[in-house]
């Protein structure tokens, strides 16, 4: 977290990858690396798109572990995937919504991702923002658990 990552972004009329840091300082100086889409438009915002090929939660340690446990989500139908971000102050911020069916279990917010093909979209804004900013569809996402690995459990 507050590291490197690209981005992609529009230049006047093209989408260009730049090496952009992770979290804008907050108004008590935390990082924002998570800014929740609720009830917000972002036609003015420096929309971009993350690149992602997984993302993580951690939910409570397993009985007799100590670290929590660390949930990985793909995208089985689009391997590589965006996640919906702004930039302020110069960095990135993943945009959340309500979880979907897949995050549920896992966390009370989840990140907007979007499929290759639907990028575009959160760029250009070519759909309204409430049908691009919204929770995954059940199935769209595929979770296995990343720690504890099963063969440390048995």
């Amino acid at each position: 977290m507050t590291e490197i990552a690209p981005i992609v972004r529009h230049v006047g009329d093209q989408a260009v990858v730049s090496m952009t840091k992770w979290a804008w300082a907050g108004p008590g100086g935390k990082p924002v690396f998570n800014f929740r889409s609720d009830g917000r438009t972002f036609g003015d915002s420096d929309r971009v798109l993350i690149p992602a090929d997984a993302f993580y939660e951690f939910t409570d340690p397993l009985p007799g572990q100590k670290r929590k446990t660390r949930w990985k989500f793909t995208m089985p139908e689009s391997p590589l995937f965006w996640v919906a971000g702004i930039v302020k102050q110069g960095c990135w911020s993943m945009l959340t919504t309500e979880p979907g069916p897949d995050i549920q279990p896992y966390h009370d917010r989840q990140i907007v991702v979007l499929p290759g093909e639907q990028g575009r979209d959160w760029l250009d804004l070519t759909k309204p923002e409430g049908d691009i900013l919204r929770p995954a569809l059940a199935g769209t996402l595929a979770v296995e658990r990343d720690f504890p690995p099963p063969e440390l459990l048995g």
